[in-house]
């Protein structure tokens, strides 16, 4: 992450006037410049006007004017009025006294003015203030917080000359070429990327993709620091940053407004994306060529850490992250975020409420239309990414301390603008008109009233459709496959597989010879005198044989496999032929009656409650045109501990997601199985994933994030 240029917006001629409690400003007799200030030119506005930057060499801060301010610095030694009649007498600009007090209020808010003795006691009394006590120090240094690390400016003017063939057309194409043949090669073992990719999720993937993580932006804030030192600007420092406590490198490049081009200062913000996709594009290339092993895993991670962070991260420009600075700099549109927000909310204003607030800044109508789209759509950016960061901060704690800083992530980001705005409105409520007055409250209690009525009445759930009849055939224990049933239609009763288990019928034969040999010899023992003494044992050892016999009888029965109900005898593998040996897990077939059928649906616990038992419904089969009337028959009252159909997990292009490194299908939420009838046959036998739609009772928005809410604080109360 590149330290983009700090630069506050200086007032333009054009502002509109504030009012008196606002405009106390010091006049410029009284309070003069101060003498380690610095004046230099700058590159002009996007429109040809002139511009000046003023350096700050105590905060390292630049802060650009334009024209009219410019003028004013020149006659700083005069009071407002004769500063104005001058500025309008001598040049084309129209002046007044009220521009003038402007500026030097704004000069007096960043401190670029010398200290009078009060603004010094001021000072002095919040330099003497004990910072880690207050409760804001804490909020700002957990929000964000830099600690500048190395000062390395005599490091990368020794490092310059050996890194100068880089930026030459020769490097340049040779680089595109190599990163176009890595990713034509890679191509051609895209399965084989894409499975080492996945292997990055373990453990060891994980601690490798940390670590090219490292490399990657290690180099980035290189690229940012070289190209600036290659233009002559002067890295103050590099370090760490850290955003919600997340660790961030940056380059401090903020003196790159010193360089009149913005081309220039274009090159070295994209220096870092560019370093990076570099790097990815060399580490594709090694990759393809590189055999498996350690360093060609290290260059799938750098690959794609390039790949995926640097066009996913780093070039929105919505944050305040590369691609904010590229397209400012592309644009010649410094501040755009704070300029095109306080057009946004004039816009707004002015609508809505129906206020006199002209434009921050003149611009042409396609221009202003533009800004203002972008500032409602970095709005919803943000709103997306601090709301993904609160709760990811919450996940990441243990719940006490997670909740807080929620609370914190929250107010701060979502809450607290939005209140700043609500309280704007409030202030100037006076002002508004009364047929807007009416207007606002009558659309706030419109949306009230769309949120808090009961639209909703339909509910989509991911189910699978089958027979409701079938049985699945597998053998009870290893045997050997003698008769096999074609598919087809079978009657109740009929075979289906008869299986053989050689040792079996051994000991068939060798108890069926024992029985034989027992009953033989107990008239025998009739006819001698110690016989009536062995004809107890005799018929004690013959009871066990047929006992045995019995027994080989029944395992022989259950390896005759005969269909329990007339169907359609399918999914029989053909490979299963007359010898083959099957095991208790191989699947032989499956019997269904195609006369019934039956849709397990998966909803979540949320929207349970809403599903009667009766009510009317639907099943869309995937990539059916058409659907299938149904009833809702079954709901469970517990939730489903394992998905039972692997069609529906998410890692099977299912839309069920279930716990990642588990072999088992584990649901990730809350899950109820809801069974229901079709009321028509489907005209094939197989399974079939599909979509069902069920008439559920009506709830509003409003009752859902309330119902939700109220689950979340009972869950979570307990500590």
């Amino acid at each position: 992450m590149a330290a983009g240029p700090v630069a506050a917006p200086a007032p333009a001629p054009s502002s509109p006037p504030q009012d008196s409690a606002s405009r106390q400003a010091p006049s410029p007799v009284a309070a003069q410049l101060r003498d380690d200030l610095k004046l230099m030119e700058s590159a002009p506005y996007a429109d040809g006007a002139p511009a000046w930057v003023i350096q700050d060499p105590i905060t390292n801060r630049f802060y650009r004017i334009g024209w009219l301010e410019y003028e004013c610095l020149l006659r700083w030694n005069l009071p407002p009025a004769q500063v104005a009649r001058d500025i309008s007498s001598s040049t084309t600009l129209e002046v007044d006294e009220e521009q003038v007090l402007e500026f030097a209020q704004f000069l007096d808010q960043h401190n670029l003015l010398r200290a009078t003795p009060r603004k010094v006691a001021q000072l002095q009394k919040k330099s003497s203030a004990v910072k880690w006590k207050s409760a804001k120090w804490w909020l700002h240094t957990y929000l964000f917080v830099r600690v500048p690390l190395v000062r390395p400016q005599r490091l990368l003017e020794a490092t310059s000359p050996w890194v100068a063939p880089l930026f030459t057309w020769t490097a340049l194409w040779l680089l595109l070429g190599a990163s176009a043949l890595g990713l034509m090669l890679v191509a051609r073992q895209w399965d084989t990327f894409v499975h080492s990719f996945m292997d990055m999720l373990s453990p060891a993937g994980l601690a490798g993709f940390a670590l090219a993580l490292i490399v990657s932006k290690t180099l980035h804030e290189m690229g940012h620091a070289l190209v600036a030192t290659r233009l002559g600007v002067r890295v103050a420092h590099m370090g760490m940053a850290f955003v919600v406590l997340w660790p961030m490198l940056y380059t401090d490049t903020s003196e790159s407004w010193r360089l009149r081009s913005h081309r220039q200062r274009l090159a070295i913000s994209i220096a870092g994306v560019a370093t990076e996709l570099a790097l990815a594009g060399l580490a594709t290339l090694a990759w393809a060529l590189l055999d498996d092993g350690i360093l060609r895993q290290s260059m799938l991670y750098l690959a794609t850490t390039g790949w995926i962070l640097s066009l996913a991260l780093n070039v929105s420009p919505f944050m305040r992250f590369d691609g904010y600075f590229i397209l400012s700099d592309v644009l010649d549109f410094p501040n755009l975020h704070e300029r095109a927000g306080a057009m946004a909310k004039a816009f707004m204003r002015r609508k809505l409420l129906g206020l006199n607030d002209p434009d921050p800044e003149p611009f042409r109508p396609q221009v202003r239309w533009k800004l203002r789209l972008f500032a409602y759509v970095t709005w919803l950016y943000r709103l997306t990414v601090f709301l993904g960061i609160a709760f990811a901060v919450y996940y990441f704690f243990f719940k006490a301390l997670g909740i807080f800083l929620l609370a914190v992530e929250l107010w701060w980001f979502v809450a607290k603008p939005v209140w700043t705005e609500i309280m704007v409105w409030k202030k100037r409520w006076p002002e508004v008109p009364v047929s807007k007055r009416a207007l606002v409250w009558g659309f706030a209690a419109g949306v009230l009233a769309l949120m808090a009525f009961p639209w909703s009445a339909d509910l989509k759930a991911p189910g699978v459709a089958r027979a409701e009849r079938q049985q699945a055939v597998y053998s009870s224990q290893p045997a050997r496959v003698r008769v096999m049933q074609a598919p087809g239609a079978v009657r109740e009763g009929d075979l289906l597989v008869q299986l053989e288990m050689p040792d079996l019928q051994a000991r068939h034969d060798r108890t069926q010879a024992s029985v034989n040999t027992i009953s033989r010899q107990l008239p025998q023992l009739m006819g001698q005198a110690q016989g009536l003494d062995l004809q107890p044992a005799m018929v004690q050892r013959l009871q066990e044989q047929l006992a045995e016999s019995r027994a080989i009888d029944g395992e022989a029965a259950r390896l005759q496999l005969k269909a329990e109900f007339a169907g359609q005898w399918t999914d029989v593998d053909q490979h299963l032929r007359a010898g083959a040996w099957v095991n208790a897990r191989t699947p032989l077939g499956i019997l269904v009656d195609p006369s019934s059928w039956i849709v397990d649906a998966y909803v979540d616990q949320q929207q349970v409650g809403r599903i009667l038992v009766g009510a009317n419904a639907s099943f869309w089969p995937q990539r059916w045109g058409t659907s299938v009337d149904a009833v809702v028959v079954e709901v469970d009252s517990a939730r489903s501990q394992q998905l039972p159909y692997a069609m529906l997990d998410a890692r099977h292009g299912g839309a069920v997601a279930t716990q990642p490194h588990e072999k088992q299908a584990l649901p990730a939420q809350a899950l109820y199985r809801v069974r229901l009838q079709l009321r028509e046959a489907l005209p094939q036998v197989r399974e079939l994933r599909g979509t069902v739609h069920i008439s559920a009772e009506r709830s509003s928005w409003l009752g859902h994030v309330l119902q939700n809410g109220l689950a979340v604080v009972i869950r979570e109360s307990g500590f």
